[in-house]
């Protein structure tokens, strides 16, 4: 497997369906004349994903006052999914992709560098989409602690 190609400010966001933490189905065109913050993860519960879901989590108020919404998307299954929203009180979606086919089409699961080594997975990445559907961020290898504050100064939010 090669790097996976990454978007860029501009390009559509991929659609996509998903299935929730709460059963439900999450429909990005639903979110349509929204902000969306999408952000991709490795593993729920695990400690820089919970630190980084957490971070989402208290800054969740005033990003949607600024017209942004939160969601969280992991391989993981639903009812994982669950389990970390009712552990760490998380009041945002989190949807799976189990078949990591969305993560592959934001270019947020294939070839990384983990302690040295390259190995395939999950890219921790943030995606920023307009209320049109557009790309207007696309943010790569991530930190998992730090990431939320430096991207809403990024945002002007701060």
């Amino acid at each position: 497997m090669t790097a996976p190609a990454r978007l860029a400010a501009g390009d559509a966001a991929p659609e996509f369906t998903l299935p929730t933490d709460t059963g439900g189905q999450l429909t990005l065109a639903d979110l349509r004349g929204r902000k969306v913050i999408l952000y991709a993860y490795p593993a729920a519960m695990t400690p820089g994903c919970t630190k980084q879901a957490c971070d989402f989590r208290d800054s969740l108020a005033s990003l949607q006052a600024a017209g942004y919404e939160v969601i969280g998307i992991s391989p993981d299954k639903p009812e994982k999914l669950a389990t970390f929203r009712e552990r760490d009180a998380i009041t945002f979606p989190l949807v799976a992709d189990t078949d990591k086919s969305v993560l592959t089409a934001y270019g947020a699961y294939g070839e990384k560098q983990s302690y040295g080594r390259t190995v395939t997975g999950v890219i921790r990445s943030t995606f920023v989409i307009d209320e049109s559907g557009k790309i207007e961020r696309a943010l790569y290898n991530v930190k998992a602690t730090g990431h939320v504050a430096k991207l809403r100064r990024d945002l002007g939010l701060d």
